[in-house]
């Protein structure tokens, strides 16, 4: 089971912040730090200094680490152009030396979009299954050759295609809980299929759609990664994980049951459960990015269990 650290920085979270926290996951042996593409806080926090971009973010830390992959849950599509977009993450991975992956999502939050005067078209599913096209379209395609598209909500001609990743594909990520669609466009377009923020029981439900929609695609069912994002809340006993959720504004025994929380041992219990269904990797949302000795219980109790 490998373990990633997923942060949201919309919360509240200066680059310096999400640097400190990278390095820590790479130093405590995890995965990949993955990042939310967030402009706007979410809840009952004041999210100061403010939002950081994520592609900007990724391109940082991409000179200042060496080992764990970066990538995104989700990148929105309506946040930027697929071609503009196929350009930035080819060039984050180039930096990175070959470390990115994507993960691109339809966009949901409207208030976000309203606040930085950014479209919110109704139709953003369909966007979607264009933009997956079309950057999926431009990495494919040979160098010395061209790349066109003419869709509904995309025109592209004689695009050069460039620059290219330095991997020879950049894994790509779909993710969640839609019943026909999601699984379909996972099935054609997903190296990974993440569910985030789901029971057990939905998420062996949706694991079963992909599997399904790949077969029916001509597709090896186990072609695919399947993980979930689920928030983390750890500690040596039950004093030290209610303290942990009281930090980030959750009940210990909620988190027990929608999250990955409780004693390292509890948390192992649950990641068996996880891996039962077929999960094979799995996002810890960490939501007080202040606290890395939450981090290194995890890596010290929780992963050294796992390997």
């Amino acid at each position: 089971m490998d373990l990633r650290i997923f942060t949201e920085p919309q919360q509240g979270a200066t680059y310096d912040t999400l640097l400190t926290v990278a390095k820590a996951t790479e130093d405590l042996g995890f995965d990949a730090f993955f990042r939310s593409d967030h402009y706007l806080k979410m809840g009952n926090v004041d999210g100061l200094p403010g939002p950081t971009d994520a592609w900007i973010t990724l391109a940082g830390l991409a000179r200042e680490t060496k080992r764990i992959r970066l990538g995104t849950l989700m990148t929105a599509a309506t946040f930027r152009l697929p071609g503009v977009l196929a350009l930035q993450v080819a060039q984050v991975d180039q930096m990175s030396g070959g470390r990115v992956e994507l993960g691109l999502g339809a966009g949901w939050f409207e208030e976000e979009h309203r606040a930085y005067g950014i479209p919110f078209p109704k139709e953003k599913f369909a966007r979607l299954e264009e933009q997956l096209a079309i950057v999926t379209g431009l990495w494919q395609t040979e160098v010395g050759k061209t790349f066109g598209f003419h869709g509904t909500y995309y025109d592209l001609t004689d695009s050069p295609a460039l620059p290219k990743p330095a991997q020879a594909k950049v894994p790509v990520l779909i993710g969640g809980h839609g019943a026909t669609r999601t699984p379909r466009l996972a099935a054609q377009y997903a190296d990974e299929f993440n569910i985030p923020f789901a029971s057990l029981e939905d998420s062996e439900r949706q694991f079963g759609r992909v599997r399904a929609a790949a077969a029916e695609a001509g597709r090896a069912a186990d072609s695919l990664t399947y993980s979930n994002a689920l928030v983390a809340c750890v500690g040596k006993d039950d004093q030290e994980v209610a303290r942990r959720a009281a930090a980030i504004g959750r009940e210990a025994d909620e988190l027990k049951i929608n999250g990955l929380a409780g004693t390292p041992d509890e948390v192992v219990d649950k990641i068996g459960r996880y891996a039962e269904i077929g999960a094979s990797r799995l996002y810890l949302q960490i939501l007080d990015l202040d606290d890395l000795d939450h981090l290194e219980l995890i890596s010290s109790r929780v992963q050294s269990q796992l390997a």
